[in-house]
């Protein structure tokens, strides 16, 4: 088990020195196991250095290290490293689906508030936005470290409510077509139309990466409720009642339909698309990041 996952609870999630302290065991413990399977020198962080690859410019190579080693290095610091990584966020209300008394905002924190972390100790530009049809809190992308603390608060200020926003007068605002950056869009994709789809579609260009992260509950994906239920769309209010074990065999197959179409969808449109349960480790973000970043640079 993630040491993490002994703070993941509500009272720590939602305070910003809980949320740093959150994302600093999740990066540490990240590092030193990429670290060690590296078999990095001794006083070697891996934001600094990576190994050589076949194209890369041998005016980059850090011979110091090839001397001590006998494995080539390029130096971090060498590398253009004009990055900027932004976060868009789906703040409606059904972000505030919980399971264990995590609500999905709540894991979102984290993952951000993870990756923000060692994109800062990387030098990148971050910036955050959250939105719904309600607001728009934004943090622009700087390089400035102390900025983390800052990210935190707008983090945990976020108010999960209302609908996925039905103009596009929020876009300009978050939106470049000139900058290198990767741009994580991090949704439940809880749509009424294609409203997301389309939204992810328009962010991509030929000078980033987009990423679409869809976050999905366990019990979303196992659907093991069991009697007559009543179920309430959290940002319609609309209800419908049913009974679990006739309703699940066609849930968990339109369900798959959904996620299937996502996949299809997005990976037409030259956008990578995950899936992530709540359960599953944050670290497989810190991977995606890192492997996204090394293809921009």
């Amino acid at each position: 088990m993630d040491t993490y996952q002994e703070l993941l609870k509500p009272e720590i999630v939602r305070e910003i020195s809980g949320l740093s302290l959150m994302s600093r065991v999740i990066v540490d413990s990240y590092l030193q196991g990429l670290n060690k399977s590296r078999h990095l020198g001794v006083g070697m962080e891996f934001s600094q250095y990576r190994g050589y690859e076949a194209g890369d410019d041998l005016r980059l190579l850090d011979w110091k290290m090839l001397a001590r080693s006998g494995r080539y290095y390029i130096k971090q610091s060498e590398i253009e490293s004009q990055i900027s990584v932004k976060f868009i966020m789906d703040a409606s209300a059904s972000m505030g689906h919980s399971e264990h008394k995590i609500t999905k905002m709540d894991f979102l924190r984290i993952m951000v508030a993870s990756i923000s972390y060692l994109a800062y100790d990387q030098g990148d530009d971050v910036g955050l936005f959250a939105l719904n049809q309600h607001e728009l809190r934004a943090v622009y992308p700087r390089a400035v470290k102390k900025d983390f603390n800052r990210l935190l608060h707008e983090l945990i200020a976020i108010d999960n409510r209302g609908k996925w926003p039905e103009s596009s007068a929020s876009f300009n605002q978050i939106h470049s077509h000139h900058r290198k950056e990767i741009v994580f869009f991090i949704t439940d994709m809880h749509q009424h139309t294609c409203e997301l789809q389309e939204f992810a579609k328009a962010l991509k260009t030929d000078r980033n990466e987009v990423v679409v992260l869809q976050i999905i509950g366990e019990q979303e994906m196992e659907f093991e409720y069991k009697g007559t239920l009543t179920f309430e769309d959290m940002e319609t209010g609309e209800k419908v009642k049913i009974t679990a074990k006739e309703a699940k065999a066609q849930y968990l197959k339109d369900l798959k339909k959904s996620i299937k179409d996502n996949e299809d969808f997005f990976l037409g449109n030259g956008i990578d698309y995950q899936l992530f349960k709540m359960n599953e480790p944050l670290t497989e973000t810190l991977k995606l990041y890192l492997k996204k970043r090394i293809k921009l640079a």
